[in-house]
C-alpha cells in the first residue's frame, strides 16, 4: 500500500465531502480511492469515516488522522518544492479563482510574465465572484473585491477597487445631471447585487463633514460587473463603477463622471486560501506575483506585504 497516495486520498474525501467528487479531482476511478480507505482502514485498524447513502462523515479516530495527515502532506510538498527553491521553481496545477474584471483587466494581461517566469505551474483560472468552499471546489486560492468575512480563510490585502459616479449622456440627456444628494434622490440608478446577500448595495457617500447613505429605485440590478456597466452604458441609470472599469468609457464619451467632488468607499482587494493548511509553494509565489502586480496597477494600487520564503 502507498501510504502518501492513501492519505491524500483520505483527505481529498474528507475535504470535499464525496467519494465521487474526490476521486473525480485525484483522477482515479472511484472503485481505487475507496480501495485505499479501505486498506488504509485495515492497516490502521479504526474505522476513520462514516459511510451511508446520503453523507460521508469524520469518525473521532478519523478527526485526529486528518490533521496528521494534512501535516505530513504538506511537509512532504514542501521537501519537493525545496528541491527546486532555488531556481524559484514550484511545480504542478495552481487553481485560482477570481472575477472577470480583475482577471481581464489585470491577470491576463500580465500571465505571460508568470508563466515564463514558473514554466513548471499550470494555471487553472476560474471566473466566480461568489463565496466558494475552496477545499470542496478543489481551489488553492481566491482573489476577491470586499471586506472578507470568513475567519476559516487567511485574507492578505493585495489591492483596492477606487470607485466613482458615471451616468451615461444618453441618460444624462434624458434625466438632468445631478449636483448633490437632494438632486440625486430625484434619479434612478443601476443597482449592483451582494454576492453574499442577494441585496442591492447602497452607495456610501461623503464631501467635507456631509454624509449619507444613497439606495435609488432602479428598473435593473445585476450581480455581474459586464452587465451592470452595460447596463449604464445604454442608459438604464446612474452606477457607481470601478474608475479602471470607466476609463475606456469616459476616454470615448459613453460614460460622463458626475457628482465627483463626493467620495465613495474603496473596496479591497484580497488573496484568500485556507489557513489551517500549509502555505504551498505555488500559492506562495502566486500571491507574491500578485501583490506585486496590483501595486504597480495605476488603479488598483496598494502598499505591497510579501509573503516570508521560508529558509
Amino acid at each position: 500500500m502507498d501510504r502518501l497516495v492513501s492519505m491524500q486520498a483520505f483527505t481529498r474525501v474528507v475535504d470535499v465531502g464525496s467519494f465521487a467528487r474526490a476521486a473525480e479531482s485525484l483522477d482515479l476511478p472511484k472503485a481505487t480511492l475507496t480501495r485505499l480507505i479501505q486498506n488504509l482502514e485495515t492497516h490502521l485498524g479504526v474505522k476513520l469515516l462514516h459511510r451511508t447513502t446520503r453523507r460521508i462523515s469524520v469518525t473521532n479516530d478519523g478527526a485526529a488522522y486528518y490533521e496528521r495527515c494534512v501535516r505530513i502532506l504538506a511537509d512532504v510538498e514542501e521537501a519537493e518544492q525545496s528541491l527546486t527553491r532555488q531556481n524559484n521553481s514550484p511545480r504542478g496545477t495552481l487553481s485560482v479563482d477570481t472575477t472577470a474584471p480583475l482577471a481581464n483587466l489585470v491577470l491576463v494581461p500580465a500571465l505571460n510574465d508568470f508563466l515564463q517566469a514558473y514554466p513548471d505551474l499550470k494555471l487553472e483560472l476560474t471566473i466566480n465572484g461568489k463565496p466558494i468552499d475552496l477545499l470542496q471546489e478543489g481551489v488553492d486560492v481566491v482573489l476577491r473585491v470586499g471586506i472578507p468575512l470568513d475567519e476559516s480563510m487567511v485574507a492578505r490585502r493585495i489591492g483596492h477597487v477606487k470607485l466613482a459616479f458615471y451616468a451615461s449622456p444618453i441618460y444624462l440627456n434624458r434625466a438632468g445631471t445631478p449636483g448633490d444628494l437632494a438632486e440625486l434622490a430625484q434619479h434612478k440608478a443601476v443597482n449592483y447585487l451582494s454576492n453574499r446577500t442577494g441585496r442591492e448595495m447602497p452607495w456610501p457617500m461623503a464631501r467635507g463633514t456631509e454624509r449619507g447613505e444613497v439606495l435609488l429605485p432602479s428598473a435593473i440590478s445585476t450581480n455581474d460587473p459586464e452587465v451592470y456597466v452595460g447596463c449604464t452604458l445604454e442608459g438604464h441609470g446612474i452606477a457607481r463603477i470601478s474608475r479602471a472599469m470607466a476609463e475606456p468609457y469616459v476616454a470615448s464619451g459613453r460614460l460622463v463622471e458626475i457628482l465627483a467632488d463626493w467620495q465613495t468607499d474603496e473596496l479591497p482587494i484580497s488573496a484568500m486560501y485556507p489557513q489551517n493548511r500549509h502555505l504551498s509553494a505555488k500559492v506562495r509565489v502566486f500571491v507574491n506575483w500578485a501583490a506585486d502586480l496590483f501595486s504597480r496597477h495605476p488603479h488598483f494600487g496598494a502598499v505591497q506585504q510579501r509573503l516570508a520564503v521560508a529558509a
